[in-house]
């Protein structure tokens, strides 16, 4: 089969010096990736907070106070629906930002993106309920969504970078996963918040104002995470290109002209990371709480309690990517996802606890395993002039394939009194088609790389030609 054509090469002799971070990640560099990499995680973690506080909401609220003339099954469809235009808007924000991140510098993505998804996540506390202002309700819920999903389009690719391109070669997958912790922190910070106030209130107060506070407190949160990113630097890699004048003209053009195979591939393949993580923590505790008669509380302690773990065992997972390589990681995820759902979904119909969790912490561990090393896997996938808009949409395309509809398709699926055994075939046919997108990726560690041409991460201009024609795509 024919290949995408590659990116015109640009002579090796071409790119000014730039300061690179050393092989061996020695002493001197890692103080300043360490206060990058947790930069990066706090604002991913604090973008995370903002989408995440709305999925619980749309699970356990937004349904009777926007869409009351529905029926309950109607109204969470409806509130779902809301919660997967966030994701419609991620790969345009991926994209819109990626030309940043491609035009201007990673740096610029990182404050912008954080600004507008708190900015949309603060507004979204201060809507009036469908009983106040009638239509108008919904409606500017829904484009508020639409700007979360927006800002969090850009958000991945510029902390992703910012860390990937600082990183020493080695240790790469390690440092680039800090912003995957993110999300289960952003998550854990956003459900914490919600059990509080559910432990604490009254069904009427929870309901009348207490869901609000989430929303209104991602304001505070926005401005930390600015006040953390106001001085991280530009990365070696695109002040390079900034130096010689080889920066795309039009990256995402580029991008789905000559690797538009790849780009599907990379979204089909994180679509099942996406479809677990929401099955388990959106789906999952509005099935629970309406089919089970499971408190939310207890929902909430047990998704929480899995969703730690998830990100825990993410450095660890990313250091397994830099020893045995991204591609196994992926495919032993995938796997273990495809084998895992029906077994979920026995557990979960327990209405126990600990089986709950533990079926829980299961999945998102075969998740994780996937999604811990991807922070490396997609840039190295990208030469650096298409690179931010290349990971960036990729990712977010998985996003919506595997996001997006999930709460949506298992709430439909779990419709009735028997076990939802539709929902479990649902994931793992998710599952599959991720495995089969995996295996027809190229493996990308630096050690792989190496043997095959060379190059390093820093010519991966080179090798991302070599690395796409690797693959059969």
């Amino acid at each position: 089969m024919q290949q995408d054509p590659s990116p015109p090469h640009v002579p090796a002799a071409a790119p000014a010096p730039a300061p690179r971070a050393a092989d061996d990640g020695g002493p001197a560099r890692r103080p300043g990736i360490l206060r990058l990499a947790s930069a990066a995680l706090a604002g991913t973690a604090i973008e995370f907070y903002d989408f995440f506080v709305y999925g619980t909401a749309a699970a356990l609220v937004l349904g009777p106070l926007f869409f009351p003339s529905f029926s309950p099954l109607a109204g969470t469809l409806a509130a779902f629906g809301t919660f997967g235009v966030g994701f419609l808007a991620r790969p345009l924000g991926s994209a819109l930002f990626g030309h940043i991140g491609d035009r201007y510098g990673r740096r610029p993505v990182l404050l912008a993106s954080l600004l507008l998804t708190g900015l949309a996540t603060v507004a979204v506390g201060c809507v009036p309920t469908y009983g106040t202002i009638g239509i108008a309700a919904p409606v500017l819920l829904l484009l508020l969504r639409f700007l979360q999903g927006l800002g969090l389009g850009g958000e991945w690719g510029g902390a992703v970078l910012l860390t990937a391109e600082h990183a020493p070669e080695r240790r790469r997958g390690l440092w680039a996963s800090f912003p995957q912790i993110g999300p289960a922190v952003g998550f854990l910070l956003a459900n914490g918040l919600m059990l509080g106030l559910s432990a604490s209130l009254t069904d009427a107060q929870f309901t009348s104002w207490g869901w609000r506070v989430p929303f209104w407190a991602a304001g505070l949160l926005a401005l930390a995470g600015l006040w953390l990113r106001r001085s991280v630097e530009e990365t070696p890699q695109f002040r390079a290109l900034a130096a010689t004048g080889r920066r795309a003209d039009a990256p995402l053009a580029e991008v789905f002209r000559g690797h538009w195979r790849l780009l599907l591939l990379t979204g089909g393949a994180l679509a099942v990371g996406y479809a677990v993580f929401y099955a388990v923590t959106t789906w999952s505790l509005a099935y629970a709480t309406e089919h089970l008669a499971v408190s939310r509380t207890t929902m909430l302690a047990c998704i929480m309690a899995a969703v730690a773990f998830k990100g825990l065992m993410t450095p660890l997972m990313a250091m397994l990517g830099d020893r045995y390589g991204r591609r196994p990681l992926c495919l032993a995820g995938c796997a273990a996802s495809a084998v895992w759902m029906f077994p979920l979904v026995a557990l979960m119909r327990t209405a126990d606890p600990l089986l709950m969790t533990l079926g829980f912490a299961v999945a998102l561990l075969g998740m994780v395993t996937m999604f811990a090393v991807v922070g490396a896997y997609l840039p190295e996938l990208y030469a650096p002039r298409i690179r931010c808009t290349g990971a960036t949409v990729g990712y977010n395309l998985g996003g919506v394939l595997g996001g997006a509809l999930t709460p949506i398709v298992a709430t439909a699926l779990a419709d009735g009194s028997g076990p939802p055994w539709g929902v479990a075939a649902y994931l793992t046919a998710i599952a599959l088609v991720s495995l089969a997108c995996f295996a027809r990726l190229p493996e990308t560690s630096p050690l792989a790389v190496q043997k095959r041409t060379g190059a390093g991460f820093d010519a991966m201009e080179t090798e991302t030609g070599a690395a796409t024609s690797a693959a059969p795509v």
